[in-house]
């Protein structure tokens, strides 16, 4: 009787921790959205902004989905010249798989060029500082297309709860 009640005590103990871990960090931790932004149906911005910081106390300053599916920062119109591109999708379009059913293990590189299963991309070099804490060399992510940006992506962190944007620079 000892026996079992002190197993089911140790049990319970895990339940209640592994359940306290996840309360406040809706952001991080492996939730992958259902689907990308929506496109964006506001007012564009006067001048170009960069992500404005956490949208509340404890949430990253780089651009986050909640759990609810909410994309935080992706905001910023159709007209940001950053995004601009002569050429968009000049390697070809990203074939693999897209979406939340595509996973997909960083294998080497960094902001300027990294690479898995053979194809490369590219971290726009407005968004660098909001990758600084992605693992090269084996963060899991999940690529999503941006549908106000022609020829870019969007390359979620599943470990971060963050994302970025990304252009496809082809196959190795």
């Amino acid at each position: 009787m000892n026996r079992t009640i002190g197993l089911l005590s140790v049990v319970l103990l895990f339940a209640v921790s592994a359940f306290a871990q996840g309360r406040g960090e809706e952001h991080r931790g492996g939730h992958i959205p259902e689907h990308g932004p929506p496109p964006f149906r506001g007012e564009a911005h006067a001048a170009p902004q960069s992500h404005r910081g956490p949208d509340r106390p404890g949430h990253p300053e780089a651009p986050h989905v909640h759990s609810d599916g909410k994309w935080v920062g992706h905001d910023l119109g159709r007209q940001d010249r950053r995004f601009h591109l002569d050429h968009p999708w000049a390697y070809g379009r990203f074939t693999l798989g897209i979406g939340r059913e595509h996973h997909y293990r960083l294998v080497g590189g960094g902001p300027g060029r990294f690479w898995f299963g053979g194809f490369y991309f590219s971290v726009g070099e407005f968004d660098y500082a909001y990758c600084n804490d992605w693992y090269w060399d084996r963060d899991e992510i999940v690529l999503y297309d941006d549908p106000d940006h022609d020829g870019w992506y969007l390359a979620y962190n599943v470990r971060l709860g963050t994302y970025v944007h990304v252009q496809y620079l082809g196959p190795g």
